[in-house]
């Protein structure tokens, strides 16, 4: 059990199950609604929680490298794409550099605003459920829609981009056999028991691990001459005869300099994207309050070390002018064949490890679908306890997973089969990229949530918080205030040269997904921002102090668990 369950008699829960049918209930009524369809488990152990939050981060990172392959694809769509590649093209070494540093101190943002709530309250439906108790229903609705629908589309296109990413091997296996696979072997993993969920992406995120750390370690030694063409690269490609460190884009100058750098922002942004899934796991996680503070706490080391490492060495290897790497991002190269990592490897003359490298974009590619229909079905489950949603989607079979949920959101992802024709593929490709935006909205109102939370907490004398954001409110204000300026600078190419429609919908729409169900659920029910003196920071909170009060911490035996339990 993950929260708080009165003891009312037959009448109560007859009355309640009323309320809920009029989707008209509160925190306490859905609670009540769980005895009778069941809740979420705790299942998710401290590797897992380690892992998946390293495993999100090396997924975003080893996809960016095949910018148009694994988050929009070369058959998935025409508008915005994720990728180290395309950024580097773009804004250069220092200007890609740059814009994973800001965007890395916006996601730290984000990440403790999460932290501090979800261990005071790591309770079923947490991102919508917080959203709920300390801003209003109409944000709670929007943000719940927003995110399931994202991660929804996500499942699709992350499919979709595994099964493109075989075509490396020229596979005679038609594509949709290989979506069938994929899309039934995530299913798999989310169905029956969330450790099915925990222990594939402890899987997935170990063999990503070991190949970041590698390409790493092998961008040194290319850099260094150790290559077989012993040639030192040092900073070569920094130099203006290579590029420089900042490109023109779009206008020339200056001004052309500085729009290449805020192109970085938002391939950044994207690259980020799904970290908040420390917080949605938190529910579901064995003794959150020491699990989820640990894992949120090494975030900026793993930023370091895997984003701005990486990036670096990108930088490093491979020049923003490299006639081979723009031509594969121009034509979709399927997946390693647009990877710098991989462009830059090749020219140095190592010509063994794409096929390998391409294994892994693979499995990142399965391991975000995998991640995206957990939390897509746990957004839906949310609104469902928050009556925002059928409560059928509330239903979870005797492991804790809400199954029903789980086979919505991955309906959803059959529309991965659009991409076995042409034309439906690029309408696919376009709706896909309509909710590219939707992170960042999700990013924002969780960082006013945390604003609200905070001032909430002081309001009524909450004192006593498990874990403290640095810098407690300002860090939420900083969130916030980035967050919407990527928000309103995501889509700027569109007004330089010739304006395109299309594009400029496909920039802009994220706007009315977000905007139109809050209006929608205000309009109906007319619901305003929550008092400050009558936020919920008490439904569910008994049972979670009970729990740590009870846990049994584990001890190491040896060096070797010692080593273990450091790590994870």
């Amino acid at each position: 059990m993950d929260y708080e369950r009165p003891e009312i008699n037959k009448s109560a829960i007859k009355d309640a199950e009323i309320e809920m049918e009029r989707l008209d209930v509160e925190s306490g009524q859905v609670e009540i609604q769980a005895d009778k369809y069941g809740t979420v488990k705790r299942g998710l152990k401290s590797r897992h929680i380690q892992f998946i939050a390293i495993g999100l981060f090396l997924a975003s990172f080893v996809q960016g490298q095949c910018s148009f392959v694994v988050l929009i694809g070369g058959t998935i769509g025409t508008g915005l794409f994720v990728g180290t590649g395309g950024a580097l093209v773009k804004g250069g070494p220092l200007s890609l550099l740059l814009g994973y540093v800001v965007v890395g101190t916006m996601l730290l943002a984000v990440i403790q605003c999460l932290a501090e709530m979800a261990t005071y309250l790591p309770i079923p439906g947490g991102l919508t459920v917080y959203a709920k108790r300390y801003i209003g229903d109409h944000v709670a609705f929007a943000l719940g829609f927003n995110y399931w629908f994202g991660a929804s589309i996500t499942v699709c296109a992350e499919v979709s981009a595994a099964a493109l990413v075989i075509d490396y091997w020229n596979s005679p296996v038609h594509v949709a056999v290989w979506i069938t696979i994929i899309l039934f072997g995530i299913l798999a993993l989310n169905i029956f028991s969330v450790k099915g969920y925990g222990e594939g992406e402890f899987i997935f995120s170990t063999i990503k691990i070991v190949t970041i750390v590698g390409l790493l370690l092998l961008s040194v030694i290319i850099d260094l001459g150790g290559a077989p063409t012993h040639d030192r690269l040092g900073f070569r490609f920094w130099k203006p005869e290579h590029g420089g460190p900042t490109k023109e884009y779009l206008k020339e100058g200056a001004s052309g300099r500085f729009l290449g750098f805020l192109s970085t922002f938002v391939y950044a942004s994207f690259a980020y994207n799904g970290s908040e899934v420390i917080a949605v796991a938190a529910c579901e996680a064995i003794n959150p309050r020491r699990n989820i503070p640990r894992a949120v706490n090494r975030t900026f080391w793993r930023i370091i070390i895997f984003y701005i490492g990486g990036v670096l060495s990108v930088g490093c290897i491979v020049s923003s002018n490299d006639s081979g790497l723009i031509n594969a991002i121009s034509a979709g190269t399927p997946g390693a064949g647009s990877s710098p990592f991989v462009i830059g490897i090749q020219n140095a003359g190592i010509k063994a490890l794409p096929s390998i490298i391409n294994a892994v974009i693979l499995t990142s590619a399965w391991s975000s679908g995998n991640a995206f229909l957990y939390t897509g079905s746990r957004n839906l489950y949310a609104l469902a306890i928050n009556g925002q949603a059928p409560r059928v989607f509330a239903s979870c079979n005797r492991n804790g997973v809400p199954w029903v949920s789980v086979l919505a959101t991955f309906a959803i992802g059959l529309l991965s089969y659009m991409n076995c024709s042409a034309s439906a593929s690029a309408a696919f490709g376009w709706f896909s990229n309509l909710n590219a935006v939707g992170s960042l909205f999700n990013w924002a109102t969780l960082c006013y949530t945390y604003i609200r939370f905070r001032k909430g907490c002081q309001v009524q004398g909450i004192t006593n918080l498990p874990f403290k954001a640095l810098w407690g409110s300002w860090i939420g204000w900083y969130g916030l205030i980035m967050c919407s300026v990527i928000i309103l600078i995501q889509g700027f190419a569109v007004f330089f040269g010739e304006f395109n429609g299309a594009n400029f919908v496909a920039a802009c729409i994220g706007l009315l997904i977000y905007f139109v169900p809050m209006a929608g659920w205000w309009l109906w029910k007319r619901s305003g921002l929550v008092p400050y003196a009558e936020m919920d920071f008490v439904t569910g909170k008994a049972e979670i102090d009970a729990e740590e009060l009870d846990y049994v911490e584990e001890v190491p035996k040896n060096i070797w668990e010692k080593i273990w339990f450091a790590i994870a």
